[in-house]
C-alpha cells in the first residue's frame, strides 16, 4: 500500500470519527451532575463535579440565588438580603434569611447563599434518609446555635475572623423527629444507652463532609462537644 493511499485512509477514518461524534453528540448523554457546563440544581447527586459547582457559587451570587429560586417546592423558604454591615467590621454579602427548609428551625437565621444551597442539598439527600434509616421517622426540626457572630475564632484576640463573622457557618445542636424522638449532639453523640441516636449523629457528621468545606463535631475539641459546625471554607476538612 502506497504512503499516499495510507494517508487518505487515515484522513477518511479521522473524518468518520468526527462525523460519528457530531451525529451522536455524546456530551448530551452525560448526567447533569457530571456535566461541567450544566447548571447546578438542588436535586443533583453529590459528585466531584457537583462539589466543584458548589464552590463556584462563592463567586457568583446571582447564579447562587438562581439555584435557590429553582429549588423544588417546599425545599426552602428564604429571603435574599441586600449586602449590609450589621456590626462594624463584619460586613455581610450574598446572604439570605432562612425561615424553613423541608424542616422547621428553632429560629430563623442568616447564612450565605452558597451555604444555604449546600444545606438544602444535604438535608434532602442525606439527612432525611438517615433519619428514616436510623430513627424510623422523618426529621421535622433542627435546633441550632445560629450562624452570624462578629468574632474571631474561639473569641481569641488577634486570631483570624471566624466563618461566623460572615454568616458562612451554621452550628447545629439537635434534631427532632416526627415520632417525638430527639437526637442531641451533646447528649447522644456517644450515648451507649441510645445507640440509634448515636449512630444517626455519627452518620450525619460523616455524610456532611461531602457537602461542606469544613465539618466539626465533638471529636474535634471541647468547644464543639455540643454542636456540629458546618461551613463552606476549605475542601473537605472533616473532624
Amino acid at each position: 500500500m502506497s504512503s499516499t493511499l495510507l494517508r487518505i485512509i487515515k484522513w477518511l477514518l479521522f473524518l468518520a470519527i468526527i462525523a460519528a461524534v457530531a451525529l451522536t453528540k455524546p456530551w448530551e448523554h452525560i448526567p447533569p451532575e457530571w456535566h461541567p457546563l450544566k447548571t447546578l440544581a438542588i436535586e443533583h447527586p453529590m459528585t466531584l463535579v457537583t462539589k466543584w459547582k458548589l464552590g463556584r457559587l462563592q463567586d457568583d451570587p446571582q447564579q447562587c440565588l438562581a439555584v435557590l429560586d429553582t429549588a423544588p417546592a417546599g425545599a426552602i423558604d428564604y429571603l435574599a438580603l441586600e449586602d449590609y454591615t450589621p456590626v462594624a467590621g463584619c460586613p455581610l454579602t450574598d446572604v439570605v434569611r432562612v425561615s424553613n427548609t423541608g424542616v422547621r428551625f428553632s429560629s430563623t437565621f442568616i447564612i450565605t447563599c452558597p451555604l444555604a444551597v449546600a444545606w438544602v442539598m444535604f438535608e434532602r439527600q442525606q439527612l432525611q434518609p438517615l433519619a428514616q434509616q436510623h430513627l424510623g421517622s422523618a426529621l421535622v426540626q433542627v435546633d441550632h446555635f445560629g450562624s452570624f457572630a462578629c468574632r474571631n475564632i474561639y473569641h481569641r484576640e488577634g486570631a483570624r475572623r471566624s466563618q461566623h463573622a460572615t454568616a458562612d457557618a451554621f452550628d447545629v445542636a439537635a434534631f427532632r423527629f416526627e415520632n417525638g424522638q430527639q437526637a442531641s449532639v451533646l447528649s447522644h453523640w456517644a450515648d451507649d444507652d441510645a445507640p440509634a441516636k448515636s449512630t444517626f449523629l455519627k452518620a450525619t457528621h460523616e455524610a456532611a463532609c461531602e457537602y461542606f468545606g469544613t465539618v466539626l463535631g465533638p471529636d474535634y475539641n471541647q468547644p464543639h462537644e455540643n454542636h456540629f459546625h458546618f461551613d463552606t471554607r476549605g475542601f473537605g476538612f472533616c473532624r
